[in-house]
């Protein structure tokens, strides 16, 4: 690859080899462009911030590692130099009311199931799980009501001392495979068999609680530092990207503005 420079400033190989461990890569090329990228990006920022005279105080975390000089001035020069605008009560409602789905509390489900537990790396044990499973489910087409004495007899699954009961479960307790089939199921309906890494289950839904939505005031908070987060983004971007279009940068392209950007 051609020398890479920074306004006269050289990137060095053995900078950019050492820079490359943090960004993981399909390929060594593209691994090696997204170091070297970066390590140009932070030259610029330093740049920057010597010729403003940043001077901050450096931070030290709660496990008392203080950071570098070089990570405070890059930190001093965004602060100062990247404004971002609060957004006012009328924006932050607005955006609660375009995304009202997001802000609703999960549903909660009451839950049974039997386990016929079984490796998915061993055919002939799964085959027999499904078998087993299939057997069970066709029994409580015609009784339903043995769901709990069917889990006793059978379930590989420690709530079987409790007829299978699964009590209160919400999003992520429960295996995709598992969550999704509970999600289709109506109070009081047996799902078909449902194979996961543990095996095969038939899961009967008891009870569902909807979730409910979450009044503007409980979640304004959260609502203001999400778009903060997100303008201070697009705003860095287009900082940077000044940055980029008014240096001289040789030996890898990379993309730029010659004039300030609309915020």
């Amino acid at each position: 690859m051609a020398p890479v420079t920074v306004n006269g400033v050289a990137i060095t190989r053995k900078a950019i080899a050492t820079e490359v461990q943090n960004f993981p890569a399909r390929n060594p090329g593209e691994g090696w462009r997204a170091a070297t990228r970066a390590l140009v990006i932070r030259e610029l920022l330093l740049q920057e911030a010597r010729r403003l005279d940043i001077c901050v105080e450096q931070k030290v975390d709660q496990d008392g590692r203080r950071e570098t000089l070089e990570d405070a001035q890059v930190r001093g020069l965004i602060e100062r130099e990247v404004r971002v605008p609060e957004a006012d009560e009328a924006t932050l409602r607005r955006f609660y009311e375009n995304n009202l789905g997001h802000f609703v509390t999960p549903s909660l489900y009451q839950a049974d199931h039997i386990l016929i537990g079984a490796r998915r790396d061993d055919d002939e044990a799964f085959g027999a799980a499904r078998e087993t499973a299939a057997s069970l489910r066709a029994a409580l087409a015609a009784e339903p009501e043995r769901f709990a004495a069917l889990a006793r007899d059978y379930s590989d699954c420690p709530s079987a001392s409790l007829g299978g009961s699964l009590g209160q479960i919400g999003p992520g307790d429960t295996t995709s495979e598992f969550e999704a089939a509970l999600i289709g199921l109506a109070p009081g309906d047996i799902s078909a068999p449902v194979e996961t890494r543990y095996g095969v289950h038939l899961i009967r839904l008891t009870r569902r609680i909807d979730g409910r939505q979450l009044p503007f005031e409980v979640v304004r908070e959260r609502i203001a530092s999400y778009l903060v987060e997100c303008v201070h983004r697009q705003a860095t971007a287009q900082y940077l990207s000044l940055l980029v279009g008014q240096a001289n940068i040789s030996g890898i392209a990379i993309d730029g503005a010659s004039s300030p950007l609309v915020q």
